[in-house]
């Protein structure tokens, strides 16, 4: 299957990292943050792994600053 995540799963996330909860790139991490709010534990592990798959891209994303050197 592909990594193609429905309306709802990505809404849902963007809600969620708008209220800066301290999600990371790990799943479990994630799911366990998730683990009383969501309704159905499909949904919740779907959210934490599009989650921790989300903020990997966001660290890979940031540009890195290099010391000028001397």
């Amino acid at each position: 299957m592909g990594k193609i995540k429905s309306k709802l799963i990505k809404r849902t996330a963007k809600s969620l990292l708008k209220k800066e909860i301290g999600f990371s790139e790990d799943f479990e991490i994630n799911k366990k943050i998730l683990g009383s709010e969501m309704p159905s534990k499909k949904l919740r592990n779907q959210l934490a792994g599009f989650l921790a798959r989300v903020k990997k891209q966001e660290r890979i994303s940031k540009p890195k600053i290099l010391k000028a050197e001397k």
